[in-house]
């Protein structure tokens, strides 16, 4: 749940994008505002990647259920002639 600060300041944050939209003489920065505006798709990036990578997310995630995981310091050092 958001607190009232949050939802204050994503209030003040519309607001101030109001009042900036309310400025604009440029034409294409409107019709690309309206174009965003129409678009009715809500693309997650879960259904825009591969069967691979969604494979490897998901390797990697049962990774961490099952402990089979390394300290970043200790990953550090195993690289660190690359990095």
């Amino acid at each position: 749940m958001k607190s009232k600060t949050q939802g204050s300041s994503i209030e003040k944050e519309k607001l101030e994008i109001i009042k900036w939209v309310t400025t604009l003489k440029d034409e294409t920065s409107i019709e690309r505002l309206k174009m965003l505006m129409d678009s009715k798709s809500k693309l997650d990036w879960w259904d825009q990647i591969s069967d691979e990578e969604k494979n490897a997310i998901e390797k990697g995630l049962d990774d961490i259920k099952a402990g089979r995981v390394k300290p970043h310091s200790e990953v550090k050092k195993i690289y660190e002639k690359w990095l």
